[in-house]
């Protein structure tokens, strides 16, 4: 039985509703226009605006699937109740997630990103930014970034040590504290000889924009192609960091195994070529142990009383593959860690 609000919402917009299933806090709607999805939102009138110009154009210009907002019967693209809450509807792809596992579904969709980042330098889309000063917000100086990760190292590792009682997390933490700092103070100093800070710089001048998201859960393989979906964290700043995420998530699961990275960049440069400065941005930010600052921070901000085994298992899987994740950067991006 549909609940209150979601008969209210769907109220607002000029669309037959034949049914809805709830999923991932989300109502899928089929429509006599087709599926859309249905989802509260935090956006800002003029953001969702902003996202539905880019995603638009991206659909006319560069012939991209993506979940386009649609308005209300009003003429609003946020759906706004009573009670202050928002709701977007999108325009949604029957499919399936994209099975990054595959290794030919993870190489698809390297190559699609690369469109994507064409898509995205379109001139309309960089001009958009001009009328819209609020609809987007630049991605933090991912040095700045990193900085503050170490500090955050620093303050878990004060808070363990202060802990009487120690339990098989915490005693795994303090063990492989020492390494896994080097490493990240050895990338702090590296970014900050390189050329990212320039990069970063002339990114967000020219406005170039990023999905902010890019993984399995947001690439829908259709019959006709990957439909790439929620761009709600798409932000300015260095396009790459898609790429970056996308590479660090894949090739997680694969164990850092050259043959598989090497082909993903390969798909990505066959429609976009890497600059030199992108390149060595990518090899850096695979080279900070992010997945172990992750954890620590997951761990710090949990309660303390009771740790799930899974997290000393994220936190072992980072130091087991610290000798493959090592090669894998000096054979593919010559950074040494």
């Amino acid at each position: 039985m549909r609940e209150e609000y979601e008969l209210e919402v769907l109220e607002k917009y000029d669309l037959e509703v034949k049914g809805t299933r709830k999923m991932r806090g989300a109502f899928f709607c089929d429509t006599n226009e087709g599926t859309m999805l249905l989802r509260e939102t935090k956006l800002s009138e003029q953001r969702a605006l902003f996202l539905y110009q880019v995603l638009s154009r991206l659909e006319e210009q560069s012939n991209i699937k993506v979940d386009t907002p649609v308005f209300t019967s009003e003429g609003g693209i946020l759906a706004v109740l009573p009670d202050g809450r928002r709701y977007m509807m999108k325009r949604w792809y029957g499919g399936r997630e994209c099975d990054v596992r595959q290794e030919a579904e993870a190489v698809r969709a390297a190559g699609q990103l690369a469109r994507l980042h064409n898509g995205l330098n379109d001139e309309g889309i960089r001009e958009l930014r001009g009328g819209y000063p609020e609809g987007t917000g630049a991605a933090p100086d991912p040095l700045e970034e990193i900085r503050r990760h170490n500090r955050e190292l620093k303050k878990v590792r004060r808070f363990i040590r202060g802990r009487p009682v120690k339990n098989a997390f915490e005693y795994l933490f303090l063990e492989s504290f020492e390494q896994m700092y080097r490493m990240a103070e050895r990338v702090a100093e590296q970014m900050e000889a390189s050329g990212c800070a320039r990069l970063y710089a002339r990114s967000v001048r020219e406005g170039r924009l990023f999905h902010g998201a890019y993984n399995y859960h947001n690439l829908l393989l259709t019959e006709e192609g990957i439909a790439v979906t929620d761009f709600d964290r798409m932000k300015t700043g260095i396009q790459v960091y898609d790429l970056y995420y996308f590479l660090r998530k894949v090739m997680e699961k694969y164990s850092w195994k050259q043959k598989t990275g090497q082909k993903l960049l390969e798909a990505y440069e066959r429609i976009r070529p890497l600059e030199q400065g992108e390149r060595e941005y990518i090899g850096l930010m695979l080279a900070y142990p992010e997945k172990y600052w992750k954890t620590a921070g997951s761990y710090y901000h949990s309660s303390k009383a009771w740790m799930p085994e899974k997290n000393r298992d994220k936190l072992a899987l980072v130091l087991r593959q610290l000798e493959e994740k090592s090669a894998f950067l000096e054979q593919i991006f010559s950074v040494v860690i």
